[in-house]
Protein backbone atom coordinates (compact mmCIF):
# COMPACT_ATOMS: atom_id res chain seq x y z
CA UNK A 1 0.00 0.00 0.00
CA UNK A 2 1.96 2.58 -1.72
CA UNK A 3 1.64 4.44 -4.12
CA UNK A 4 -0.92 7.76 -4.72
CA UNK A 5 -3.88 7.44 -7.64
CA UNK A 6 -5.80 9.60 -8.86
CA UNK A 7 -9.01 10.36 -7.12
CA UNK A 8 -12.71 9.04 -8.73
CA UNK A 9 -13.95 11.24 -11.20
CA UNK A 10 -17.51 12.86 -10.17
CA UNK A 11 -20.66 10.87 -11.52
CA UNK A 12 -22.20 12.58 -15.10
CA UNK A 13 -24.26 15.77 -14.31
CA UNK A 14 -21.98 18.05 -12.25
CA UNK A 15 -19.79 18.28 -9.23
CA UNK A 16 -21.87 17.45 -5.77
CA UNK A 17 -21.46 19.88 -3.24
CA UNK A 18 -18.15 19.01 -0.73
CA UNK A 19 -18.97 18.26 2.77
CA UNK A 20 -16.50 19.56 5.14
CA UNK A 21 -14.73 16.09 5.52
CA UNK A 22 -14.37 16.09 1.42
CA UNK A 23 -12.34 19.34 1.73
CA UNK A 24 -10.48 18.13 4.99
CA UNK A 25 -9.42 14.56 2.68
CA UNK A 26 -8.17 16.19 -0.35
CA UNK A 27 -6.25 18.87 1.56
CA UNK A 28 -4.54 15.58 3.08
CA UNK A 29 -4.18 14.48 -0.52
CA UNK A 30 -2.99 17.45 -2.17
CA UNK A 31 -0.21 17.61 0.49
CA UNK A 32 0.51 13.93 0.88
CA UNK A 33 0.91 14.34 -3.48
CA UNK A 34 4.02 16.66 -2.85
CA UNK A 35 5.47 13.81 -1.42
CA UNK A 36 8.39 12.35 -3.55
CA UNK A 37 8.93 8.88 -4.41
CA UNK A 38 10.33 6.75 -1.23
CA UNK A 39 13.54 6.28 -2.85
CA UNK A 40 14.14 9.84 -3.64
CA UNK A 41 12.87 11.01 0.02
CA UNK A 42 15.39 8.17 1.59
CA UNK A 43 18.35 9.69 -0.65
CA UNK A 44 17.51 13.27 0.01
CA UNK A 45 17.67 12.33 3.71
CA UNK A 46 20.95 10.26 3.14
CA UNK A 47 22.29 13.82 1.65
CA UNK A 48 21.01 15.51 4.95
CA UNK A 49 22.42 13.03 7.35
CA UNK A 50 25.42 13.63 4.96
CA UNK A 51 25.67 17.01 5.56
CA UNK A 52 24.91 17.25 9.12
CA UNK A 53 27.14 14.70 10.25
CA UNK A 54 30.27 16.58 8.51
CA UNK A 55 29.15 19.84 10.07
CA UNK A 56 29.09 18.68 13.56
CA UNK A 57 32.32 16.59 12.70
CA UNK A 58 33.83 19.97 11.44
CA UNK A 59 32.84 21.12 15.48
CA UNK A 60 34.31 18.37 17.14
CA UNK A 61 30.53 17.39 18.36
CA UNK A 62 30.56 14.23 20.85
CA UNK A 63 28.17 11.92 22.55
CA UNK A 64 27.87 9.99 25.80
CA UNK A 65 25.73 6.88 26.09
CA UNK A 66 24.03 7.11 29.50
CA UNK A 67 25.98 3.89 31.48
CA UNK A 68 29.05 4.35 29.02
CA UNK A 69 32.13 5.88 30.25
CA UNK A 70 33.33 6.47 26.44
CA UNK A 71 32.60 9.57 24.55
CA UNK A 72 32.00 9.01 21.08
CA UNK A 73 32.92 11.58 18.60
CA UNK A 74 30.48 12.19 15.87
CA UNK A 75 31.87 11.56 12.22
CA UNK A 76 31.52 13.20 8.92
CA UNK A 77 30.25 11.21 5.97
CA UNK A 78 31.51 13.78 3.12
CA UNK A 79 35.25 13.53 4.03
CA UNK A 80 37.97 11.52 3.65
CA UNK A 81 37.40 8.79 6.10
CA UNK A 82 33.66 9.09 5.38
CA UNK A 83 34.31 8.80 1.50
CA UNK A 84 36.10 5.50 2.05
CA UNK A 85 33.73 3.68 4.70
CA UNK A 86 31.10 4.33 2.25
CA UNK A 87 32.77 2.76 -0.80
CA UNK A 88 34.20 -0.14 1.54
CA UNK A 89 30.41 -1.02 3.05
CA UNK A 90 28.17 0.31 0.32
CA UNK A 91 27.96 -2.89 -0.82
CA UNK A 92 27.69 -4.65 2.62
CA UNK A 93 24.97 -2.28 4.30
CA UNK A 94 22.84 -3.63 1.58
CA UNK A 95 23.31 -6.97 1.50
CA UNK A 96 23.76 -7.56 5.15
CA UNK A 97 20.47 -5.79 5.44
CA UNK A 98 18.73 -8.34 7.92
CA UNK A 99 15.03 -8.07 6.85
CA UNK A 100 15.94 -8.15 2.78
CA UNK A 101 16.65 -12.11 2.78
CA UNK A 102 13.91 -12.76 5.80
CA UNK A 103 11.54 -11.04 3.51
CA UNK A 104 12.02 -12.75 0.12
CA UNK A 105 12.38 -16.08 1.90
CA UNK A 106 8.74 -15.19 3.16
CA UNK A 107 7.56 -14.20 -0.18
CA UNK A 108 8.40 -16.72 -1.94
CA UNK A 109 6.65 -19.26 0.47
CA UNK A 110 3.53 -17.81 0.94
CA UNK A 111 3.75 -17.06 -2.95
CA UNK A 112 3.49 -20.79 -3.11
CA UNK A 113 0.25 -20.55 -1.14
CA UNK A 114 -1.30 -17.71 -2.98
CA UNK A 115 -0.44 -19.12 -6.63
CA UNK A 116 -1.73 -22.49 -5.83
CA UNK A 117 -4.81 -20.59 -4.31
CA UNK A 118 -4.81 -21.98 -1.14
CA UNK A 119 -5.01 -18.65 0.92
CA UNK A 120 -8.19 -17.52 -0.97
CA UNK A 121 -9.26 -20.90 -0.73
CA UNK A 122 -8.76 -21.11 3.23
CA UNK A 123 -10.76 -17.36 3.33
CA UNK A 124 -13.77 -18.85 0.96
CA UNK A 125 -13.95 -21.70 3.24
CA UNK A 126 -14.02 -19.69 6.49
CA UNK A 127 -17.30 -17.28 5.34
CA UNK A 128 -18.67 -19.71 3.34
CA UNK A 129 -21.68 -20.82 5.57
CA UNK A 130 -21.07 -18.45 8.60
CA UNK A 131 -24.79 -18.17 10.09
CA UNK A 132 -26.34 -14.85 9.54
CA UNK A 133 -25.89 -13.23 13.37
CA UNK A 134 -22.13 -14.50 13.30
CA UNK A 135 -21.26 -13.18 9.58
CA UNK A 136 -19.93 -10.04 11.08
CA UNK A 137 -17.98 -11.74 13.72
CA UNK A 138 -16.75 -13.89 11.40
CA UNK A 139 -15.75 -11.36 8.45
CA UNK A 140 -13.99 -9.36 11.25
CA UNK A 141 -11.98 -12.11 12.48
CA UNK A 142 -10.58 -13.42 9.06
CA UNK A 143 -9.82 -9.77 7.76
CA UNK A 144 -7.42 -9.44 11.29
CA UNK A 145 -5.69 -12.33 10.36
CA UNK A 146 -5.42 -11.31 6.82
CA UNK A 147 -1.89 -9.54 6.68
CA UNK A 148 -0.47 -13.20 5.32
CA UNK A 149 -1.60 -12.53 2.33
CA UNK A 150 -0.10 -9.01 1.89
CA UNK A 151 -2.23 -6.43 -0.02
CA UNK A 152 -4.11 -9.64 -1.85
CA UNK A 153 -5.72 -9.65 1.39
CA UNK A 154 -7.02 -6.11 0.23
CA UNK A 155 -8.26 -7.21 -3.23
CA UNK A 156 -9.64 -10.77 -2.02
CA UNK A 157 -11.65 -10.39 1.36
CA UNK A 158 -13.75 -7.26 0.95
CA UNK A 159 -15.55 -8.85 -2.37
CA UNK A 160 -15.72 -11.85 -0.45
CA UNK A 161 -17.22 -10.44 2.50
CA UNK A 162 -19.82 -8.62 0.59
CA UNK A 163 -20.68 -11.10 -1.59
CA UNK A 164 -21.04 -13.65 2.07
CA UNK A 165 -23.18 -10.61 3.06
CA UNK A 166 -25.61 -11.02 0.05
CA UNK A 167 -26.18 -14.65 0.17
CA UNK A 168 -26.70 -14.39 4.27
CA UNK A 169 -29.47 -11.38 3.19
CA UNK A 170 -27.35 -8.80 4.71
CA UNK A 171 -26.29 -5.38 3.17
CA UNK A 172 -23.50 -5.96 1.32
CA UNK A 173 -22.23 -2.89 1.35
CA UNK A 174 -21.31 -3.50 5.38
CA UNK A 175 -19.48 -6.55 4.21
CA UNK A 176 -18.01 -4.58 1.86
CA UNK A 177 -16.30 -1.77 4.11
CA UNK A 178 -16.60 -3.56 7.31
CA UNK A 179 -14.13 -5.93 5.59
CA UNK A 180 -12.00 -3.33 4.10
CA UNK A 181 -11.74 -1.69 7.58
CA UNK A 182 -11.02 -4.96 9.21
CA UNK A 183 -7.92 -5.50 6.97
CA UNK A 184 -6.19 -2.46 7.49
CA UNK A 185 -6.75 -2.51 10.97
CA UNK A 186 -5.41 -5.75 11.06
CA UNK A 187 -2.67 -5.45 8.88
CA UNK A 188 -0.30 -5.32 11.30
CA UNK A 189 -1.80 -8.19 13.70
CA UNK A 190 -3.05 -11.80 13.78
CA UNK A 191 -1.47 -14.84 14.70
CA UNK A 192 -0.06 -15.62 11.36
CA UNK A 193 3.56 -14.70 10.64
CA UNK A 194 4.14 -13.17 7.32
CA UNK A 195 6.32 -10.55 5.14
CA UNK A 196 5.56 -7.81 7.12
CA UNK A 197 6.76 -8.95 10.55
CA UNK A 198 10.12 -10.08 8.96
CA UNK A 199 10.27 -6.48 7.41
CA UNK A 200 9.29 -4.69 10.49
CA UNK A 201 12.09 -6.52 12.73
CA UNK A 202 14.86 -6.54 10.27
CA UNK A 203 14.94 -2.31 10.56
CA UNK A 204 14.58 -2.76 14.38
CA UNK A 205 17.71 -4.79 14.47
CA UNK A 206 19.57 -2.18 12.54
CA UNK A 207 17.69 0.88 14.61
CA UNK A 208 18.81 -0.90 17.73
CA UNK A 209 22.53 -1.11 16.80
CA UNK A 210 22.78 2.52 16.73
CA UNK A 211 22.85 1.79 21.33
CA UNK A 212 25.87 0.09 22.31
CA UNK A 213 24.74 -3.39 22.94
CA UNK A 214 21.72 -3.09 21.08
CA UNK A 215 22.61 -5.59 18.91
CA UNK A 216 22.10 -8.19 21.69
CA UNK A 217 18.56 -7.27 21.94
CA UNK A 218 15.81 -9.10 21.32
CA UNK A 219 14.44 -8.34 17.23
CA UNK A 220 13.80 -11.88 16.26
CA UNK A 221 10.65 -12.40 14.27
CA UNK A 222 8.35 -13.24 16.67
CA UNK A 223 8.92 -9.99 19.22
CA UNK A 224 5.38 -8.97 18.95
CA UNK A 225 3.85 -12.22 18.52
CA UNK A 226 1.88 -12.51 21.82
CA UNK A 227 1.09 -8.94 21.42
CA UNK A 228 -0.32 -9.02 18.08
CA UNK A 229 -2.25 -12.20 18.56
CA UNK A 230 -4.18 -10.69 21.41
CA UNK A 231 -4.99 -7.34 19.60
CA UNK A 232 -6.47 -9.57 16.82
CA UNK A 233 -9.25 -10.98 18.89
CA UNK A 234 -10.17 -7.77 20.26
CA UNK A 235 -10.20 -5.79 17.03
CA UNK A 236 -12.40 -8.57 15.52
CA UNK A 237 -14.96 -8.52 18.53
CA UNK A 238 -14.88 -4.78 17.91
CA UNK A 239 -14.89 -4.71 14.18
CA UNK A 240 -17.77 -7.23 14.20
CA UNK A 241 -19.62 -4.78 16.71
CA UNK A 242 -18.86 -2.28 14.62
CA UNK A 243 -20.04 -3.53 11.36
CA UNK A 244 -23.35 -5.15 12.94
CA UNK A 245 -24.58 -2.72 14.94
CA UNK A 246 -23.04 0.88 13.73
CA UNK A 247 -22.32 0.91 10.12
CA UNK A 248 -24.95 -1.65 8.62
CA UNK A 249 -28.06 0.44 10.48
CA UNK A 250 -26.93 3.64 8.61
CA UNK A 251 -26.16 2.41 5.26
CA UNK A 252 -28.85 2.77 2.38
CA UNK A 253 -30.06 -0.43 0.58
CA UNK A 254 -28.46 -1.43 -2.53
CA UNK A 255 -29.60 -0.61 -5.80
CA UNK A 256 -30.67 -3.89 -7.12
CA UNK A 257 -30.22 -2.67 -10.47
CA UNK A 258 -26.84 -1.50 -10.08
CA UNK A 259 -25.85 -4.73 -8.44
CA UNK A 260 -27.25 -6.82 -11.54
CA UNK A 261 -24.57 -5.01 -13.77
CA UNK A 262 -21.15 -5.84 -14.93
CA UNK A 263 -19.92 -2.40 -12.91
CA UNK A 264 -18.21 -1.90 -16.41
CA UNK A 265 -19.11 1.81 -15.66
CA UNK A 266 -17.94 2.09 -12.17
CA UNK A 267 -14.42 0.34 -12.81
CA UNK A 268 -14.56 3.56 -15.80
CA UNK A 269 -14.91 5.98 -13.30
CA UNK A 270 -11.82 5.11 -11.66
CA UNK A 271 -8.84 5.49 -12.01
CA UNK A 272 -6.87 3.55 -9.08
CA UNK A 273 -6.30 0.12 -9.18
CA UNK A 274 -8.17 -2.25 -11.32
CA UNK A 275 -11.32 -4.29 -9.47
CA UNK A 276 -10.87 -8.34 -8.78
CA UNK A 277 -12.41 -10.45 -10.94
CA UNK A 278 -15.81 -11.53 -10.10
CA UNK A 279 -15.59 -13.99 -7.10
CA UNK A 280 -17.53 -16.75 -5.03
CA UNK A 281 -17.99 -17.59 -1.66
CA UNK A 282 -18.64 -21.01 -2.58
CA UNK A 283 -16.03 -23.91 -1.73
CA UNK A 284 -15.76 -27.05 -3.75
CA UNK A 285 -15.19 -31.03 -2.90
CA UNK A 286 -11.80 -31.05 -4.44
CA UNK A 287 -10.75 -27.72 -2.85
CA UNK A 288 -12.39 -28.81 0.35
CA UNK A 289 -10.48 -31.70 0.60
CA UNK A 290 -6.84 -29.56 -0.52
CA UNK A 291 -7.17 -27.88 2.32
CA UNK A 292 -7.96 -30.77 4.93
CA UNK A 293 -4.41 -32.47 3.66
CA UNK A 294 -2.37 -29.53 3.92
CA UNK A 295 -3.69 -28.86 7.16
CA UNK A 296 -3.04 -32.33 8.01
CA UNK A 297 0.76 -32.14 6.44
CA UNK A 298 1.46 -28.64 8.13
CA UNK A 299 0.07 -30.06 11.59
CA UNK A 300 2.32 -33.55 11.41
CA UNK A 301 5.63 -31.03 10.25
CA UNK A 302 4.42 -29.13 13.30
CA UNK A 303 4.12 -31.84 15.56
CA UNK A 304 7.48 -33.25 14.31
CA UNK A 305 9.15 -29.64 14.85
CA UNK A 306 8.08 -29.10 18.43
CA UNK A 307 8.77 -32.84 19.83
CA UNK A 308 12.44 -32.15 18.63
CA UNK A 309 12.35 -28.80 20.29
CA UNK A 310 11.28 -30.00 23.62
CA UNK A 311 13.58 -33.41 23.48
CA UNK A 312 15.84 -33.26 26.38
CA UNK A 313 19.67 -32.45 24.82
CA UNK A 314 18.05 -31.37 21.73
CA UNK A 315 20.57 -29.18 18.97
CA UNK A 316 16.95 -27.13 19.09
CA UNK A 317 17.40 -25.95 22.45
CA UNK A 318 19.14 -22.93 23.43
CA UNK A 319 21.97 -22.66 26.04
CA UNK A 320 22.09 -24.55 29.32
CA UNK A 321 19.02 -26.57 27.43
CA UNK A 322 16.71 -23.24 27.58
CA UNK A 323 13.73 -23.05 25.50
CA UNK A 324 13.72 -19.33 24.68
CA UNK A 325 16.29 -18.33 23.24
CA UNK A 326 16.87 -21.28 21.29
CA UNK A 327 17.78 -22.18 17.76
CA UNK A 328 14.18 -22.79 16.92
CA UNK A 329 13.17 -18.81 17.31
CA UNK A 330 16.43 -17.65 15.52
CA UNK A 331 15.55 -20.21 12.73
CA UNK A 332 11.62 -19.63 12.46
CA UNK A 333 11.98 -18.15 9.30
CA UNK A 334 12.96 -21.17 7.37
CA UNK A 335 11.04 -23.43 9.69
CA UNK A 336 7.83 -20.75 8.16
CA UNK A 337 8.96 -21.72 4.80
CA UNK A 338 9.22 -25.28 4.94
CA UNK A 339 5.72 -24.91 6.61
CA UNK A 340 4.00 -22.43 3.94
CA UNK A 341 5.67 -24.55 1.15
CA UNK A 342 4.53 -27.73 2.37
CA UNK A 343 0.80 -26.24 2.67
CA UNK A 344 0.75 -24.86 -0.90
CA UNK A 345 2.68 -27.81 -2.51
CA UNK A 346 0.34 -30.15 -1.09
CA UNK A 347 -2.89 -28.39 -2.19
CA UNK A 348 -1.64 -27.30 -5.00
CA UNK A 349 -1.12 -31.34 -6.05
CA UNK A 350 -4.56 -31.95 -4.33
CA UNK A 351 -6.68 -29.16 -6.56
CA UNK A 352 -4.40 -29.68 -10.05
CA UNK A 353 -2.85 -26.06 -9.48
CA UNK A 354 0.38 -27.82 -9.62
CA UNK A 355 0.93 -29.82 -11.69
CA UNK A 356 5.02 -29.99 -12.64
CA UNK A 357 8.14 -30.54 -10.61
CA UNK A 358 8.86 -26.76 -11.82
CA UNK A 359 5.64 -25.57 -11.14
CA UNK A 360 6.64 -24.24 -7.13
CA UNK A 361 9.84 -22.40 -8.42
CA UNK A 362 7.83 -20.07 -10.72
CA UNK A 363 5.78 -19.14 -8.39
CA UNK A 364 8.43 -18.49 -6.08
CA UNK A 365 10.02 -16.47 -8.88
CA UNK A 366 7.12 -14.79 -9.75
CA UNK A 367 6.22 -13.72 -6.29
CA UNK A 368 10.05 -12.23 -5.95
CA UNK A 369 9.50 -10.62 -8.76
CA UNK A 370 6.77 -8.37 -7.41
CA UNK A 371 9.45 -7.07 -4.67
CA UNK A 372 11.42 -5.21 -7.16
CA UNK A 373 10.42 -1.97 -5.59
CA UNK A 374 10.82 -3.20 -2.20
CA UNK A 375 14.74 -4.45 -3.05
CA UNK A 376 15.33 -0.78 -4.44
CA UNK A 377 13.98 0.65 -1.49
CA UNK A 378 16.59 -1.15 0.75
CA UNK A 379 19.33 -0.47 -1.66
CA UNK A 380 18.82 3.33 -0.30
CA UNK A 381 17.51 2.64 3.25
CA UNK A 382 20.68 0.51 4.10
CA UNK A 383 22.96 3.25 3.66
CA UNK A 384 20.93 5.95 5.58
CA UNK A 385 20.67 3.57 8.40
CA UNK A 386 24.45 2.65 7.79
CA UNK A 387 25.41 6.52 8.12
CA UNK A 388 22.91 7.12 11.33
CA UNK A 389 24.85 4.08 12.77
CA UNK A 390 28.40 5.11 11.56
CA UNK A 391 28.69 8.42 12.07
CA UNK A 392 27.02 8.59 15.20
CA UNK A 393 24.10 10.62 14.54
CA UNK A 394 21.82 8.35 15.01
CA UNK A 395 23.47 7.97 18.67
CA UNK A 396 23.43 11.51 19.18
CA UNK A 397 19.90 12.10 18.15
CA UNK A 398 18.90 8.99 20.42
CA UNK A 399 20.62 10.51 23.59
CA UNK A 400 19.23 14.08 22.87
CA UNK A 401 15.47 12.07 22.45
CA UNK A 402 15.86 10.30 25.50
CA UNK A 403 16.88 13.21 27.51
CA UNK A 404 14.07 15.20 26.18
CA UNK A 405 11.35 12.46 27.03
CA UNK A 406 12.82 12.42 30.40
CA UNK A 407 12.64 16.22 31.21
CA UNK A 408 9.16 15.94 29.97
CA UNK A 409 8.43 13.14 31.94
CA UNK A 410 7.36 10.79 29.31
CA UNK A 411 9.49 7.60 30.17
CA UNK A 412 6.83 5.47 30.38
CA UNK A 413 3.55 4.77 28.85
CA UNK A 414 2.04 7.89 28.11
CA UNK A 415 5.48 8.61 25.68
CA UNK A 416 4.55 5.68 24.01
CA UNK A 417 1.38 6.76 23.55
CA UNK A 418 2.19 10.15 22.01
CA UNK A 419 4.49 8.02 19.41
CA UNK A 420 1.63 6.28 18.26
CA UNK A 421 -0.33 9.78 17.07
CA UNK A 422 2.72 11.01 15.65
CA UNK A 423 2.80 7.87 14.12
CA UNK A 424 -0.85 8.32 13.14
CA UNK A 425 -0.59 11.21 11.76
CA UNK A 426 2.53 10.71 9.50
CA UNK A 427 0.57 7.45 8.08
CA UNK A 428 -1.76 10.11 6.21
CA UNK A 429 1.13 10.89 4.30
CA UNK A 430 3.60 8.15 4.20
CA UNK A 431 1.49 4.95 3.63
CA UNK A 432 4.37 2.50 3.23
CA UNK A 433 4.49 0.81 6.84
CA UNK A 434 8.50 0.09 5.66
CA UNK A 435 9.16 3.53 4.19
CA UNK A 436 7.88 4.94 7.67
CA UNK A 437 9.15 2.40 9.77
CA UNK A 438 11.95 3.01 8.38
CA UNK A 439 12.26 6.88 8.95
CA UNK A 440 11.12 7.09 12.66
CA UNK A 441 12.51 3.38 14.09
CA UNK A 442 16.75 5.01 13.97
CA UNK A 443 15.69 7.42 16.53
CA UNK A 444 12.82 6.10 18.24
CA UNK A 445 13.98 2.67 19.09
CA UNK A 446 16.99 3.40 20.61
CA UNK A 447 15.86 6.57 21.98
CA UNK A 448 13.19 4.60 23.71
CA UNK A 449 15.85 2.10 24.87
CA UNK A 450 18.06 4.53 26.35
CA UNK A 451 15.06 5.06 28.79
CA UNK A 452 14.43 2.11 29.69
CA UNK A 453 12.31 0.03 26.34
CA UNK A 454 12.88 -2.88 24.51
CA UNK A 455 12.95 -2.54 21.12
CA UNK A 456 10.10 -4.85 21.08
CA UNK A 457 7.77 -2.28 22.79
CA UNK A 458 9.16 0.41 19.99
CA UNK A 459 7.60 -1.65 17.06
CA UNK A 460 4.59 -2.69 18.86
CA UNK A 461 3.68 0.85 19.18
CA UNK A 462 4.52 1.56 15.82
CA UNK A 463 1.92 -1.08 14.60
CA UNK A 464 -0.80 0.79 16.18
CA UNK A 465 -0.58 3.95 14.21
CA UNK A 466 0.65 2.42 11.16
CA UNK A 467 -2.95 0.28 11.14
CA UNK A 468 -5.22 2.96 12.86
CA UNK A 469 -4.89 5.63 10.02
CA UNK A 470 -4.60 3.50 6.84
CA UNK A 471 -7.97 2.96 6.06
CA UNK A 472 -8.66 7.17 5.83
CA UNK A 473 -5.70 8.23 3.83
CA UNK A 474 -6.14 9.44 0.38
CA UNK A 475 -2.97 7.97 -0.65
CA UNK A 476 -4.13 5.08 -0.16
CA UNK A 477 -4.65 4.03 -3.72
CA UNK A 478 -7.04 0.70 -1.97
CA UNK A 479 -9.61 3.25 -1.37
CA UNK A 480 -10.04 3.71 -4.67
CA UNK A 481 -10.60 0.17 -5.49
CA UNK A 482 -13.08 0.30 -2.45
CA UNK A 483 -14.70 3.39 -4.34
CA UNK A 484 -15.25 1.36 -7.44
CA UNK A 485 -16.45 -1.64 -5.76
CA UNK A 486 -19.00 0.21 -3.72
CA UNK A 487 -20.81 1.77 -7.12
CA UNK A 488 -21.86 -1.57 -7.98
CA UNK A 489 -24.11 -1.70 -4.98
CA UNK A 490 -24.30 2.33 -4.79
CA UNK A 491 -23.70 4.36 -7.55
CA UNK A 492 -24.13 7.39 -5.95
CA UNK A 493 -21.20 7.03 -3.93
CA UNK A 494 -18.19 9.73 -3.73
CA UNK A 495 -14.62 9.38 -2.47
CA UNK A 496 -16.32 11.02 0.99
CA UNK A 497 -18.65 8.59 0.99
CA UNK A 498 -15.97 5.59 1.62
CA UNK A 499 -14.10 7.51 4.47
CA UNK A 500 -16.88 9.07 6.19
CA UNK A 501 -17.92 5.09 6.31
CA UNK A 502 -14.30 4.11 7.11
CA UNK A 503 -13.92 6.77 10.12
CA UNK A 504 -16.43 5.15 12.03
CA UNK A 505 -13.74 2.54 12.62
CA UNK A 506 -10.53 4.40 13.01
CA UNK A 507 -10.75 5.53 17.20
CA UNK A 508 -12.64 2.35 18.31
CA UNK A 509 -9.78 0.28 16.69
CA UNK A 510 -7.03 2.99 17.73
CA UNK A 511 -8.42 2.60 21.59
CA UNK A 512 -8.71 -1.32 21.14
CA UNK A 513 -5.09 -1.60 20.00
CA UNK A 514 -3.69 1.14 22.74
CA UNK A 515 -5.90 -1.06 25.93
CA UNK A 516 -4.16 -3.92 25.10
CA UNK A 517 -1.00 -2.38 24.66
CA UNK A 518 -1.44 -1.01 28.00
CA UNK A 519 -2.54 -4.29 29.68
CA UNK A 520 0.74 -5.62 28.49
CA UNK A 521 2.46 -2.91 29.47
CA UNK A 522 1.15 -2.68 32.76
CA UNK A 523 1.23 -6.15 34.00
CA UNK A 524 4.92 -6.86 32.28
CA UNK A 525 3.77 -8.92 30.10
CA UNK A 526 6.05 -10.12 27.26
CA UNK A 527 5.49 -8.85 23.42
CA UNK A 528 6.44 -12.06 22.07
CA UNK A 529 8.68 -15.20 22.82
CA UNK A 530 11.56 -13.55 24.67
CA UNK A 531 11.02 -9.91 24.18
CA UNK A 532 9.95 -8.12 27.77
CA UNK A 533 9.05 -4.53 27.51
CA UNK A 534 11.95 -3.28 29.72
CA UNK A 535 15.24 -3.44 29.19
Amino acid sequence: MSTSVTPAKPPVGGSPRRSALDKVMNGIERAGNKLPHPVLLFLGLFLIIGTVSTVLAATGTTVTVPGEDKTLAVKGLFSGEGVRWLLENFIPNFTGFPSLGTVLLMMAAVGVAEKTGLLETAVRASIARAPKRLLPYLVAFVSCQAHLMSDVAILVIPPLAALAFKNAGRNPIAGLIGGFACVCAGYAAGFSIGALDALYTGITHQAAAVVPGGESAPTHILINYFFTAAASCLLALIGGFLIARVLEPRLPQPDPDADAESGAEAEEASEGPTAPPAVTVTVTARERTGLLRSGLAVLLYAAVVVTCWLLPGSPLRGEGGALVPSPVLNGIVPLLFVAFVLAGVVYGRTVGTLKRADDAPRMMAESITGMSGYIVLILVISQVIGVFDWSKVGTLLAVNGANLLESAGLTGFTGLVLFVLLVCVLNLFVTSGSALWSLVAPVFVPAFMLIGMEPAVTQAAFRIGDSATQMITPLNPYVFLMLTILRRYEPGAQLGTVLARLSVFVVPFLVAWLAVLGLFYGLGLPLGPGADIHR
